[in-house]
Parts: structure tokens; sequence; C-alpha cells
């Protein structure tokens, strides 16, 4: 099989936060999971919206603390034009909170807390493992 055929079938993953450091961080756990690439980054909801029609986006992970436009905007303003799943990678969501609770309103698919420091790069540690088990979750949604 060649590498062509290989990354169209991959499920396309846009990362949107305000912070390098954290989207590389995403990107080094996107990475490591098999099917999956990085296709757009985004560093606020404004930059996000211009990005959802410039590559194959299959699933979004969305900050909620952010400049411009912050997750909860996006949220409400791209379920108006894209039905990908958007699993909210956030340090301000806990359980039963209200932030959680407008997220899963708006249109969250899934919530998982935002990895931190270099640690979360190795997949044993529960925040990384819990984004790897949301994008999992995700590629199963959008098979069906």
């Amino acid at each position: 099989m060649n590498t062509v055929a290989a990354a169209s079938t991959d499920v396309g993953v846009m990362l949107v936060d305000d912070s390098s450091m954290m989207r590389s961080i995403l990107r080094s756990i996107v990475e490591t999971v098999e099917g999956f690439s990085v296709v757009a980054e985004a560093e606020d909801g404004i930059d996000a919206m211009a990005k959802l029609h410039e590559s194959a986006i299959d699933v979004i992970l969305l900050d909620i603390e952010m400049p411009r436009m912050d997750g909860l905007s996006f949220l409400a303003a791209s379920r108006l034009i894209t039905i990908a799943p958007i699993i909210v990678v956030s340090s301000v969501v806990y359980p039963m909170s209200n932030i959680l609770m407008r997220a899963v309103r708006l249109g969250a698919d899934d919530v998982v807390p935002k990895p931190s420091g270099v640690v979360s790069l190795d997949m044993e540690t529960s925040r990384g493992a819990a984004l790897v088990d949301a994008l999992m979750r995700a590629r199963r949604s959008k098979a069906q």
C-alpha cells in the first residue's frame, strides 16, 4: 500500500489551542495513534472557523480558554457548518461543572482533561490515555 493511499484514509484532526506548546503536545499524542493525522492547527476559534473548509477535518480537539473567540463560542458557531466530532481538551472543565454542561449542550462530543507537561506524552498516563480513548470513540462515531 502506498503512503498516499494510507494518508487519505487517516482521520484528519484539527488542533485548536492558543498555546503553541499545547498544540505541540497534542500533535505528539495524536501522531502516536495509528490512523490519525493532524491536518490543521488554529490558535483560536476565529482561526479555526477559517480553517474548517481548508482540509479534510474529521475530528476537532478544542481548548475552551482562548483569545478572540473562545471554545464555547466556536462550538456554537461550528455546529452550524460541521458535523465533525469535537473533543474539548481543557484544564477548566471538571465533572458536573457549568462549563462542561455548556460544552455538551453546545455540541461537544467528548470532554477530556488537558494533558500537562512532557510526562503526558507517555501513553500510560491517564490524561494521554483519556485523549487517545476520546479519539478512538470519535473514529467509531465517524464510521457509523
